[in-house]
């Protein structure tokens, strides 16, 4: 690793022309997924620095105009001029798409930054940029801006060339931004999805302090995150709602070929896998070759271990890698060069020689662990876990009892439940799983047969965290929903099968309505996980009132809406609430809430499988008072942006 880090460094690929004109390529989207990632391209670089032993200490602000800072206090960008652009290592970074010290792997041994975007994107995305950088004792400013001139947009235009302000004992780079309305939806971040991704990212780099500051209430709110324990922290957190078989978890590392390997395990009481996994601290939701590497390490060294546990003939059972990982929770942190993501979101990876490094790691490390005597105990526990995961496994296999459910759920009737559509096209095809009778015998009539198919749900389906897989499957909703998908379950699910590229949840907007969305929301993540990582779960947000003045009616999903839609009518008008979906006719659910060209959906996404497991474990597990605690804190049924998700039609 480079111990200099100067100008002659940095290396370009291309400039900043397409960002503005299609910021979709760069960031996801203008909405709510789009400005955190503005945030987090700026915090990755700051991270970067910190993994890489450079920084100890990241703060970030949030201002009430909208604006963002972060500061970090390692080396600095680079300020001297380039020898080839001419201009200061700042402007280059700031201005050039793909410029920066991350792409000869000297300056940085690993990163988790989108290769050196993310700076000059949130430049060309902001209507102003400042940028300060504190180095040899001296502080350089620079500020940008996105200024139109003749109808056309100049995005992030040097203000003045970089200059010396001041003199400093400090060292690092702080930039502080405001997103440009002109581009995005609504430019406020929210809280607690910045805090929950500064808490992980300190568990993920041990010993880094993070401290964010929120000046948009009164008084601020301040809350600051470091972790001495890192991934043994974090895991201990996650499994803070689970019964834990034993107390203290299993923790190894090692290095194979320029691949580093971090594992933390633990076992708890449950019948289901929770792996967590990251690369350079991206967490990768869809897994890929470590986690591959992780379970074949897991399933040949306990089968070794498996051997030597007594048994009677009798007795004797076959093991199946899925018997070691029931109730197996664990972070694989994975940290390398030149990283290849995969899938839908690119949160899946690809390197084939990660997946050899991490299995050798594992298998060193796992069995080293099993042949102490110190641990004998807890070996003990997960060979008897194991056992009755196996036992329990063949017993239903010789039963068929899970296999013939499982047949009932692809196979069952759904005459009188399902209304099918005509269509024969699975991506242009729509399931809309609605709440109540009332509400789904009105989308029958109002949807449009050519695409549109209706589940109505006749009763609460069950909390699928509290139940195991005979209970869920025994459930006729659920039942019903994996038969209309038509794609397997579980383990066989196969998303290519699906028979609708949309899943809608379609549920009132009220308190029993949030509970439905949950519990199937749950339920997909649970057992079909792919359906929201490629973005197929999408929930409906029919309006809460309707505005009503001569023959023009107005719909509105919020207060917001809800008075401009007065304003625009002006006096007389008629405002109806509408508590529950069943109180709209066919035609005004159509009109709202089916039509493509005028309804709102929420695409649900999956940024962060170990953040979506820990909520989902709050909300829907045994504790009680976490739980309480949550919705105190956030929980408002009302507003459109209480989901996690893109806005689309």
């Amino acid at each position: 690793m480079a111990q200099t880090y100067t100008v002659a460094d940095l290396t370009v690929l291309e400039g900043l022309d397409a960002v503005r004109k299609r910021p979709g390529m760069y960031i996801g989207s203008t909405g709510s997924r789009g400005i955190h990632q503005m945030l987090w391209e700026i915090v990755d670089n700051a991270i970067d620095e910190a993994a890489n032993g450079y920084a100890t200490n990241i703060d970030i602000h949030l201002y009430e105009d909208g604006s963002i800072s972060v500061e970090d206090n390692g080396r600095g960008i680079p300020v001297g001029i380039h020898p080839e652009y001419k201009i200061s290592g700042v402007e280059l970074v700031l201005t050039k798409l793909h410029a920066g010290g991350k792409f000869n792997n000297n300056n940085y041994s690993y990163s988790g930054g989108l290769h050196g975007v993310g700076a000059s994107v949130v430049n060309a995305l902001s209507e102003w940029f400042n940028v300060e950088v504190y180095r040899d004792g001296d502080i350089y400013k620079q500020n940008y801006a996105s200024v139109e001139e003749n109808g056309k947009i100049t995005s992030g235009k040097p203000l003045f060339p970089l200059k010396k302000a001041g003199k400093t004992d400090k060292h690092g780079t702080k930039i502080t931004y405001l997103a440009d309305r002109r581009v995005f939806d609504d430019i406020n971040v929210q809280y607690d999805r910045v805090s929950r991704r500064l808490q992980e990212l300190s568990y993920l780099i041990k010993g880094v302090t993070i401290k964010l500051t929120d000046h948009r209430t009164i008084p601020a709110r301040e809350v600051t995150y470091t972790s001495l324990g890192g991934l043994v922290d974090y895991l201990s957190q996650l499994n803070s709602d689970r019964e834990v078989i034993h107390p203290l978890p299993i923790h190894f590392s090692g290095e194979r070929n320029g691949i580093y390997a971090e594992i933390v395990m633990q076992y708890v009481n449950s019948d289901k896998e929770y792996i967590y996994s990251y690369v350079n601290n991206i967490s990768t939701g869809e897994g890929g070759t470590h986690e591959t590497g992780f379970k074949a390490a897991i399933t040949k060294v306990m089968n070794e271990y498996m051997k030597k546990v007594p048994q009677s003939a009798k007795d004797r059972v076959d093991f199946e890698g899925d018997d070691y990982r029931d109730g197996l929770s664990a972070i694989i942190s994975v940290k390398m060069k030149e990283v290849q993501f995969e899938g839908q979101t690119k949160t899946r990876l690809g390197n084939p020689e990660a997946r050899i490094a991490v299995e050798s790691i594992v298998t060193e490390g796992l069995t080293e662990y099993l042949q102490d005597l110190n641990n004998a105990p807890v070996a003990s526990m997960i060979a008897e876990k194991a056992l009755t995961a196996a036992r329990s496994r063949i017993a239903a296999r010789k039963a068929k009892k899970l296999a013939r459910d499982k047949s009932k759920a692809d196979a069952a009737p759904l005459v009188g439940k399902l209304s099918s559509c005509t269509g024969r096209k699975p991506e242009e095809n729509e399931l809309f799983i609605v709440e109540g009778d009332s509400a789904g015998g009105n989308a029958k009539m109002g949807r449009d047969r050519k695409f549109q198919a209706i589940l109505p749900l006749r009763g609460k389906p069950l909390n699928v965290e509290k139940k195991r897989m005979e209970a869920v499957l025994a459930n006729e909703e659920f039942r019903s929903i994996i038969t209309a998908l038509g794609a397997g379950f579980d383990k066989s699910f196969r998303i290519e099968d699906i028979k609708y590229h949309k899943v809608i949840i379609l549920a009132d907007a009220d308190q029993d309505g949030a509970h439905i969305r949950a519990i199937l929301l749950t339920f997909f993540f649970r057992y079909f996980r792919e359906l929201i990582t490629e973005g197929h779960v999408f929930i409906a947000q029919p309006p809460l009132y309707s505005i009503k003045k001569g023959r023009e009616t107005i719909w509105a999903h919020t207060e917001k809406q809800l008075d401009e839609a007065k304003q625009k009518l002006g006096r007389g008008c008629e405002v109806k609430r509408y508590k529950g979906l069943g109180e709209m006719s066919s035609e005004q659910l159509w009109e709202t809430t089916l039509d493509p060209k005028g309804r709102v959906l929420l695409q649900v996404t999956m940024e962060d499988a170990a953040a979506c497991d820990n909520i989902i474990s709050v909300l829907m597990g045994d504790n009680v008072e976490p739980r309480k605690q949550y919705i105190s804190a956030y929980a408002n049924f009302n507003k459109i942006d209480t989901y996690q998700g893109n806005t689309v039609n």
